[in-house]
């Protein structure tokens, strides 16, 4: 089968560099001093036999990352980044991940080094008989596996460019089979690249044991890392051979399991090894890839990308052997380098030139031209060991140690989960309430889709139980039409009115000439000018001692600019709380203090409002737990009823307002007061929201006085405004007071079933 003539084909050139991608990261759990954790696998990650994406291999202390599929590397690197900084943070504060895949000093009994506690006891049977058969410190040495599959329509436009084979199907399997033949062959320029155990630690070899007499590039993918015994030998000649191999061994006790055969590649297709022949070869798995401790993940982008460009390779390039004397050449030269010295020169220059070479002249044909530079990088690196993973962990080892690498670098990764705990690595773009809805979901096991970023819209999935979210808070719980009430200011009050409850009177207008015949009727009272339909407080301007007429026009400009119709209503004296109710029940109360800065007598408003905004938890569109300040027109209008500008300097002490509304979005401060109100007012707002028949809400009540008892038809309160879609991150990191974790609430509401 003449492949590479088939990739040149017009018809599949637009897919060649198609493909999907998932990833599987083992890592040990260590205290920053390097030693194994004591503890068991943390409790609120749930059920890790389960887990979609958090799990433990064979010992208590191994964690095992899982991928969802993505169709890019950067995509599933995204996800790797979500895991990890999720896995990171619900761990012990004092354990990190070790970030090498030689494990840490390792307990001289092997009793203390605890298998995993699993659910099934299938599961640890099957972990006890590794230790047995293995031992468990090969057990401990973690790893990268890579799957991999070719795009479904390259390998649809492949099949129909030939005549050799009748089912694609059979011609899939056959090109699976090919490509893992040739990975064998070749690993051993990936073992050279990637390879990074080039030491172990104290523990790992019993004092018996035969190891090597100095570094080496990877001890894991040699003969002395994690390997099956000589007598399994598995053929790749074709997919029947290596069912059938597999198949007998384990009916002779050879293997335990189908999952016991451990090689640098498996195949995969059905659930178990007897559905191949049906399902055909669906992806491969690469087992071969050390952590790289150089790579905040254990894996880069470049070094998958890389990865990728070379299974193209593995495609283009034919065999040059007979099937099973060319994987088994490719087994003795992977085991040459694998225990060649880091620094040491390779033995296979010329085969590795003629690798680069090929795959330049692949890269030519099927116009893969930013691909070049990646090719480059690697090429280089084939004449200059010190530069390859295992060079460069060896000159910081040669002069440190490797335990004082492997601390260094797990406590960095470790630091950097926590910089922002507050985000999401990998949805940092993403709106911050909904970057915490999915670390929740990731950390309790609910399978979470992107399915539209820019709009911050979920799929979530736990067995059959599916969900949509929008905005973290936005879900099947509520009717169309309960957002749609609250979207209408207009609406929202009449409902609330009709059912009892206090909301300030006021009238609504089209344009800006009908708003400006009725200055009159509030030129000398309190009042508030706000867009109908908008949220965050945009367009919003106060006046507490009525207003000029050139004032009035300019607030009503500020307000048309948000939306086609504005409100103009009395202000309602009093102190305004965000009242966040979930399920009938108040969850958080916030006091949001409006935007705001302190003289100091020396500094102008301008500059108190620039050091104010250097805080770590401002930042803007909501990807902070506040807002940065802003110094546009409604807050120079602010500073005017002060007789103040942005170049004036405030007294020492003097407060300085740069809005009415106190909207977190704009700027303002967030105070948590949910265990300083009376119940009477929380029933005020479950009762409210209930009349809006909403299960979601954030409701703003004006309150004069909190200490005393509000009452639903009385002036003791007034409700301003519900929001549909309410910000949840500002309850879940204050400015000031108790943190309020409302998506877990939001998560827990929806999947009672895995808390």
């Amino acid at each position: 089968m003449k492949f590479r003539e088939l990739l040149q084909q017009k018809s599949a050139r637009p897919y060649v560099m198609a493909a999907r991608f998932g990833l599987e990261k083992e890592s040990q759990r260590t205290t920053f001093d390097g030693q194994l954790a004591m503890t068991d696998h943390p409790e609120v990650l749930g059920n890790r036999t389960y887990h979609p994406y958090i799990q433990t291999d064979f010992s208590e202390t191994q964690m095992e990352l899982i991928t969802p599929v993505a169709n890019s590397i950067n995509g599933m690197m995204r996800y790797l980044a979500a895991i990890h900084d999720v896995a990171i943070r619900s761990m012990n504060k004092h354990e990190m991940l070790w970030p090498l895949s030689m494990p840490p000093k390792l307990p001289p009994k092997d009793e203390d080094i605890k298998i995993a506690k699993l659910e099934q006891y299938d599961g640890i049977l099957y972990r006890r008989y590794l230790a047995r058969e293995y031992g468990k410190r090969k057990q401990m040495v973690s790893g990268i596996h890579f799957n991999f599959e070719y795009d479904i329509e390259l390998v649809k436009q492949l099949f129909s460019a030939q005549t050799e084979y009748e089912t694609i199907e059979e011609f899939k399997n056959i090109l699976y089979m090919k490509v893992s033949r040739n990975y064998l062959r070749y690993r051993w320029l990936i073992t050279y690249l990637f390879g990074a155990s080039p030491v172990s630690e104290v523990g790992y070899f019993t004092e018996r044991e035969e190891r090597p007499n100095g570094p080496v590039r990877s001890l894991r993918n040699s003969a002395f890392g994690y390997k099956n015994n000589e007598n399994v030998k598995v053929s790749y000649e074709s997919l029947q051979h290596y069912i059938n191999d597999i198949h007998r061994m384990v009916e002779n006790g050879i293997l335990s399991e189908e999952k016991e055969f451990y090689s640098a590649v498996r195949l995969r297709g059905g659930k178990q090894m007897a559905d191949l022949p049906k399902t055909g070869v669906r992806y491969i798995e690469l087992r071969n890839l050390d952590l790289n401790p150089f790579a905040p993940l254990g894996v880069d982008e470049e070094s998958l990308e890389f990865i990728h460009l070379f299974m193209l390779y593995l495609v283009w390039t034919d065999e040059k052997e007979a099937p099973n004397d060319w994987v088994a050449t490719g087994d003795f030269l992977n085991e040459q380098v694998a225990l060649g010295h880091p620094f040491a020169q390779v033995k296979l220059l010329a085969e590795g030139d003629r690798i680069f070479a090929e795959m330049d002249e692949m890269i030519e044909a099927l116009d893969l031209f930013r691909a070049k530079k990646l090719l480059e990088i690697h090429r280089t690196q084939l004449r200059t060991p010190d530069l390859t993973i295992a060079g460069k962990m060896w000159t910081i080892i040669e002069s440190n140690s490797n335990q004082e690498l492997g601390i260094i670098f797990g406590k960095e990764y470790h630091g950097m989960a926590f910089e922002h705990p507050y985000q999401l690595a990998g949805f940092r773009n993403m709106e911050l309430s909904t970057q915490l809805f999915l670390f929740d979901a990731i950390q309790k096991g609910v399978e979470v889709e992107v399915l539209d970023e820019a709009e911050q819209f979920l799929k979530l999935k736990h067995n059959d139980h599916i969900e949509y979210v929008k905005n973290a808070n936005m879900t099947s719980k509520d009717n169309y039409i309960v957002p749609l009430i609250m979207e209408n200011k207009t609406v929202t009050k009449k409902v609330l009115a009709e059912a009892g409850f206090t909301v300030p009177g006021g009238d609504e207008f089209d344009t800006i000439e009908q708003a400006e015949q009725a200055y009159i009727k509030y030129s000398e009272k309190a009042f508030v000018i706000k867009p109908k339909t908008t949220n965050y407080g945009l367009g919003i301007t106060i006046f507490k001692e009525g207003a000029s007429l050139a004032d009035y026009t300019e607030a009503l400009k500020l307000a048309f600019k948000e939306d086609s119709a504005v409100l103009v209503e009395e202000f309602l004296p009093g102190t305004e709380y965000r009242f966040f109710v979930l399920d009938d029940q108040v969850r958080a109360i916030m006091l949001r203090v409006p935007a705001n800065v302190v003289g100091d007598g020396i500094r102008s408003v301008e500059a108190l409002v620039a050091e104010k905004n250097l805080d770590p938890l401002r930042g803007t569109h909501h990807r902070s737990p506040l807002e940065l300040i802003q110094l546009g027109d409604v807050e120079r209008l602010m500073l005017k009823e002060q007789n103040l500008l942005t170049t004036s300097v405030p007294e020492k002490d003097q407060i300085v307002y740069l809005r009415e509304n106190s909207n977190i979005s704009t700027g303002g401060d967030s105070i948590d007061v949910t265990d300083d109100f009376d119940d009477s007012y929380k029933q005020i707002a479950i009762e409210a929201v209930q009349a809006l028949g909403a299960k979601i809400c954030g409701i703003d009540l004006i309150v004069p006085d909190k200490s005393v008892k509000g009452i639903k038809n009385s002036r003791t309160y007034g409700i301003i405004e519900a929001n549909f879609n309410p910000a949840m991150h500002m309850h879940a990191y204050p400015h000031t007071g108790k943190g309020r974790h409302l998506t877990m609430d939001v998560l827990k509401m929806l999947y009672p079933e895995v808390f």
